[in-house]
């Protein structure tokens, strides 16, 4: 039994967060706004709660977008992104079809279609529709370094880890005993 092995994920590109805040940052201006108009009357409790929720919200997403991890724990694999997990045996994977690709060459792979996720440019992670309208769960940090790896249910498995080549190495390392059994 060996000990979990985390394997380092790209990092998300700074702009990321800039979409995420800026149109919270709007919101905030526009609720300010519109209880600044309204002189005659004091904003009502409700008015001056919707500031606090906008930042608690952003808090919470700025959060979970750090949450992502890619760990090999024996003969699992575990992908973390925001609020979704997804765990599959190496077994589950179809290595001979795995491979590493650039979603701007692949876009056929491209997560277009959110069918439960966090999506923002430059950041994909949870449950996707691709443009062939394939499935797949999604970890996607650098489009132009992705690791494929198709799983044997049809569905698919996008991660962006620092070195996908590497992880892939590795995972083919790990089945190659079960291939000669």
């Amino acid at each position: 039994m060996q000990q979990p092995q985390d394997i380092p994920v790209a990092p998300v590109p700074t702009h990321a967060n800039g979409w995420l805040w800026l149109p919270l940052v709007l919101a905030i201006g526009a609720a300010a706004a519109a209880m600044m108009l309204e002189s005659d009357t004091p904003p009502p409790l409700a008015a001056w709660l919707t500031l606090p929720f906008i930042l608690l919200v952003g808090g919470v997403l700025a959060t979970a977008m750090r949450r992502r991890a890619i760990v090999l724990d024996n003969r699992e694999l575990q992908v973390r992104a925001t609020f979704y997990t997804k765990r599959f045996a190496i077994e589950a994977i179809d290595l001979d079809k795995a491979r590493v690709v650039s979603l701007d060459e692949h876009t056929e792979l491209s997560p277009t279609l959110k069918t439960n996720g966090f999506s923002l440019p430059g950041f994909k992670a949870g449950h996707f529709r691709l443009r062939n309208l394939g499935k797949a769960f999604c970890l996607v940090t650098d489009r132009t370094r992705v690791l494929a790896l198709p799983l044997r249910d049809g569905s698919l498995v996008l991660v962006s880890p620092e070195r996908p080549a590497e992880l892939l190495a590795r995972l083919r390392e790990l089945a190659a005993p079960m291939a000669r059994r």
